[in-house]
């Protein structure tokens, strides 16, 4: 159990301290990632960048991820029986949501290069791993040296999921409880992260 995510973050980036000053660049999942990113990218002392990355939903379970998509590329998972006027739809739809997100996080600024990097992808918790998966994925597509996901909280079965996919070289997980039904179930204060929040968070470490 995490008092919050501030706590969280604080457990996580003493996991991850021997990747300090190793060319790394955090890479937080907005918005509930930014918190814990700052924090660990702060202990590092490495960038902190975001994943402006979305799921595309299956059209019967919106929580299931068939595929991502970012600004510049997309990934597929089984797709089969789903029809492609369906993908497309969606494809333009996030990337209309993420150009504005996109506009918000960078207002001043570039994103991160990542090509022969370190990434760090942090979120506060999964329940599945397949959006993380996917993000990956997509991240893999920029060339890193290694990509590593560290998150305070998921089940093992999502644990060995990510171990098992070949764009992520290593998970680092602090707890996988048995009796796993939602990240915030194992945070004492799990309020929702606002866009403006997330934002404030990113650009005063980029100040700092």
């Amino acid at each position: 159990m995490f008092r919050d995510r501030i706590d969280a973050g604080i457990q996580l980036a003493n996991k991850l301290l021997p990747f300090k000053d190793k060319n790394v660049v955090v890479l937080a999942i907005p918005r509930g990632g930014l918190p814990i990113g700052a924090i660990v990218a702060k202990a590092l002392q490495a960038p902190l960048d975001v994943a402006l990355s979305k799921k595309i939903g299956h059209p019967f379970n919106k929580e299931y991820a068939i595929g991502a998509v970012s600004l510049e590329n997309s990934i597929l998972n089984d797709v089969s029986g789903i029809h492609k006027s369906y993908i497309a739809e969606e494809t333009t739809r996030i990337r209309e949501k993420l150009k504005k997100r996109h506009q918000q996080y960078y207002k001043n600024r570039e994103p991160e290069d990542l090509k022969d990097k370190i990434v760090i992808i942090i979120d506060d918790g999964i329940a599945t791993g397949n959006t993380i998966n996917v993000t990956a994925k997509l991240v893999s597509v920029q060339k890193p040296k290694k990509i590593i996901v560290a998150i305070p909280v998921a089940p093992r079965s999502a644990v060995k999921s990510l171990e098992n996919s070949s764009s992520i070289d290593q998970v680092i997980c602090l707890q996988t409880p048995y009796d796993f039904r939602a990240v915030g179930q194992f945070y004492e204060f799990f309020n929702q992260v606002s866009d403006e929040e997330a934002i404030q968070l990113l650009e005063e470490y980029n100040l700092t």
